[in-house]
Order: structure tokens, then sequence, then C-alpha cells
């Protein structure tokens, strides 16, 4: 602050120089021309443009003190937000794939025990193993490599902010979904990190591809959501894919669906079934195929099978607007599920471990 006054001073300093010198010679110059008129006829100095020229300065001073009232004005969150947003737009353009993985991945993170980044924390060998390898997410949860990435942009170009990793899933999700097509929304921070993950909690309280209607809306009860804030949930399904390996799993599956799995072959991780019939983009398709009996997981296909779920499926059917408001409002709402009570908290350094003072702890 110091600097900027005194250079400020230094540069009002010359602007007063020079309006004086202007004036000086002005006066100067007028006294000689009474005396002198036809001589100094071709000569006339232009004062309107040395005029000109101390305006620009103290044009361009202001331009430095406006300058320095904006950079003064950016806020740590902002700060915070565009180093996520450069590294998941990036992400994004290299796989588009990746969008629907990252958004999945808030929402696992936050359906068991809160958001609480519990799903970022990489086993320890013989002594715990967290919810990343738990049956829904083994093989199948990606996109920790972005959180990383994220969480790393944040610390080398935002010092001295302190951001948890739950915060940045949670900016990660927003992200990906405006990229995507979706309709962006605010996101809170102040989320902490859990220093443990919940293995069984996944299996448990993750919906699954097999949960029949009333089992699905048990669990999005417990999470004090509403039927319809269930269905626009589940449009997330209106990007990304599933392994064919779980696809072909009996009782996973809608059985009137087409499939592009072959589910008679020998099965990789990297092959795949589209959700929709436009998997890249996040738009209504997934309910109008649901309404055409062509939603891939049995679990999609029976939002259809109950008077006021399926009502809800043809709002979002007939009027994307509806569907993209509703889904964003869910989104703030589930990224505001806080941590188990009792929960021991903070903010990692690194994502995928807890810190080293909590190691000693435990």
């Amino acid at each position: 602050m110091g600097f900027r006054l005194s250079h400020l001073s230094l540069a009002l300093s010359f602007v007063a120089l020079a309006l004086a010198g202007v004036a000086i010679y002005r006066n100067t110059y007028e006294a000689i021309i009474m005396n002198n008129g036809s001589l100094l006829q071709n000569v006339s100095p232009n004062f309107d443009s040395l005029e000109s020229g101390v305006a620009s300065i103290l044009t361009l001073n202001n331009k430095k003190r406006n300058s320095d009232k904006y950079l003064r004005q950016q806020t740590p969150e902002a700060c915070v937000f565009s180093a996520v947003r450069g590294v998941v737009d990036s992400a994004i353009d290299a796989e588009t794939r990746m969008g629907a993985s990252l958004i999945r991945l808030h929402f696992h993170d936050c359906f068991v025990d809160g958001c609480d980044g519990g799903i970022l924390l990489d086993d320890i060998n013989g002594t715990f193993t967290w919810e990343q390898n738990s049956p829904p997410n083994a093989n199948s949860a990606r996109g920790y490599e972005v959180i990383a990435q994220a969480k790393q942009s944040v610390i080398d170009t935002c010092p001295n902010i302190s951001v948890s990793c739950a915060d940045i899933l949670a900016i990660a999700a927003r992200d990906s979904l405006a990229k995507l097509g979706g309709q962006t929304y605010n996101v809170a921070l102040g989320r902490s990190d859990a220093r443990t993950a919940n293995f069984s909690g996944a299996i448990n309280q993750l919906p699954a591809p097999f949960d029949n209607l009333t089992v699905q809306i048990q669990k999005f009860s417990d999470k004090n959501f509403t039927l319809r804030e269930m269905v626009a949930l589940a449009g997330a399904h209106t990007v990304g894919f599933a392994r064919c390996s779980t696809v072909c799993t009996s009782g996973n599956v809608n059985p009137a669906a087409q499939l592009q799995c072959n589910c008679s072959a020998t099965l990789t991780d990297s092959d795949l079934q589209q959700l929709d019939t436009t998997p890249t983009m996040f738009d209504k398709v997934y309910y109008d195929n649901l309404n055409n009996n062509q939603g891939i997981m049995f679990s999609d296909q029976v939002l259809t099978g109950n008077a006021t779920t399926a009502a809800f499926v043809t709002d979002y059917s007939n009027d994307v607007n509806v569907f993209l408001g509703d889904f964003a409002a869910a989104m703030i709402k589930m990224g505001d599920l806080p941590p188990s009570a009792g929960a021991q908290l903070e903010i990692r350094d690194v994502c995928s471990r807890v810190n080293p003072t909590s190691v000693a702890s435990m």
C-alpha cells in the first residue's frame, strides 16, 4: 500500500509540474505575440496537444488506480472458483465423459455421510478400506485425479486460502454441469473433510441400479429429498456411461432397453453403455427415453411405474427448462448435506489422505 501511495504522489507531482509549465509557456508566448505577431504566426505551438498529453497522463493514472481497486476487490472465493474451473474445463475438453464422472463423484460423496470428501481417501494398506473400493465405487467412480489437480491449482494460484476437498468436489460438479449444457448455480464454500470414510455406508446409502422404487424413495427420504427432487437428481443419467459389466448383470438393467453391450462377450471396464441417446449433452433425452420404456438401468425405468414419479418424468420430458432448474436446485440442496454428527473433520492438504497430524492421532 505504501509503495502505491508514493507512486501515486510522484505521478501527481509530475502532472502538476507539467501543467505549470504549459501555463508559463502559454503566457510567455502570448506576450511575445503581442510584440512580434507577424514573426511568430507560423510557429504557433499546439497548446491543445500539450494539455491533451497531460490529460492522458491523468487518464493513465486513473486507470492504474481503478486496476488496483479491481484487484483489491477480488475475493478469495473468485480465485478458488477460477482455479478449479480451469482444471475441470481442460479435463472435459480432453474427455467429455469426465464431466458426468465428476457430477457422479460429488453425488457419491454427499450421499454417504454428507459432503465430506470421504470418497477421495485412498485405502491404507492393512489398516483401512475406504469408500473408493466399496462395491458401488470400485472400478467405477472416477475423476479422482482431476480433483487432485484442482486442489493443487488452488494451492498454487490462491496462496493462504484454505479450501476443503469437499468444496472442490462441489465446484467441479457445478462446473461440469455448466460445461455440458446444464444450468449453473451458486456453490457456497465452507465444507470440511472427514478424517475417515465409510465402506459399508457406500453400500447401504447409495442408490443402486437394482433398487426398486420403494427402496429408492426410502434412500432419498433419508437424505430429506422429496419425490420430485429424487426424479430430478436421477436426471444426472442424461449424461455419461455405465460399464457393460454392470449393465449385463441380472437385475441391473431394464429388460426392454436396446443395449450397445454384447453381454455374451468377455467384458472389460472399457466396454461402455451410454445412459441415454445423447450421453455428452445435459438435456431431457433421459426422460424422453423413460417415457419410451428405453431407460437403461432398472432403477431408472421404474420411475415410470408410479403415478407421482411418472408425472414428474413427463414434466421434465415436456420442458427441459423445468428440469434444468429443478436439477440445479436439487444439487444445491445435496451439496449442503452435512457430515455425520461427531465426525472428525479437517481441511486436507492432499485430497487422497488425511493430514499427517491426523494420522498420528488415529
